[in-house]
């Protein structure tokens, strides 16, 4: 939605205020960025399938029906990992991904065009023999980003709280369970968590204001 203040421009003044709300989905164009070593895993984040995230196109959140890989926040605020905030500029503008390149704040019927579109997923950009793709697998089938928000949603309504919240324990105790796994076991580097399996279950609860701590 066009703001008074955007209808007046036709170029970028270098506010920032893009960037402070969120890092792009990447497309199957950006993967070069990442073949060229100017992102790497620790730069990105994985919104599972099922999801809830805010659909701008639509203007209402709703649930991803497709995994997307996005760039990471940073210091736990959504602004974009790249953006440099003291100096109103980003790490990688040479080398920024197709979202930054089109978005327009004074138009942004190009940046809607692509959204949800033509997006890449872990697989597109991962080592299909590597050892955690079969973790990522049983994480998928085992912590259902559905099964979590039809729990969430039984909450909402009042149906069988105690076993929803007895569920959604459950699935949190899993959910760590397979990411020390991997960190241990396969030895994954901390900081390609979130790429590798998304949020944690604990606090996409917590931004919800369900707390498990009684029950974990």
């Amino acid at each position: 939605m066009h703001t008074m203040a955007s209808r007046k421009r036709s170029v970028c003044i270098r506010c920032g205020t893009c960037c402070l709300k969120g890092g792009p989905a990447l497309h199957h164009e950006d993967t070069k960025i990442l073949r060229e070593g100017h992102v790497g895993y620790q730069h990105l984040i994985t919104i599972r399938e099922g999801e809830m995230v805010y659909n701008p196109a639509k203007e209402k959140t709703e649930p991803v029906l497709k995994e997307m890989v996005r760039v990471a926040g940073r210091d736990g605020s959504p602004a974009c990992f790249f953006y440099d905030k003291g100096k109103k500029s980003c790490g990688i503008y040479q080398d920024r991904f197709l979202e930054c390149r089109i978005l327009k704040c004074w138009d942004t019927s190009e940046i809607l065009s692509v959204i949800g579109k033509n997006t890449i997923q872990r697989s597109d950009i991962m080592n299909p023999d590597d050892p955690v793709v079969d973790v990522i697998k049983s994480h998928e089938d085992e912590c259902s980003s559905y099964e979590v928000e039809s729990l969430l949603a039984a909450l909402s309504a009042g149906n069988d709280r105690a076993g929803a919240l007895k569920r959604l324990s459950e699935l949190v105790r899993r959910d760590k369970a397979i990411r020390s796994f991997a960190l241990t076991e396969l030895e994954l580097k901390k900081e390609f968590e979130y790429f590798i399996f998304g949020r944690p279950l604990s606090r996409i609860l917590d931004e919800r204001g369900i707390s498990l701590s009684l029950q974990i």
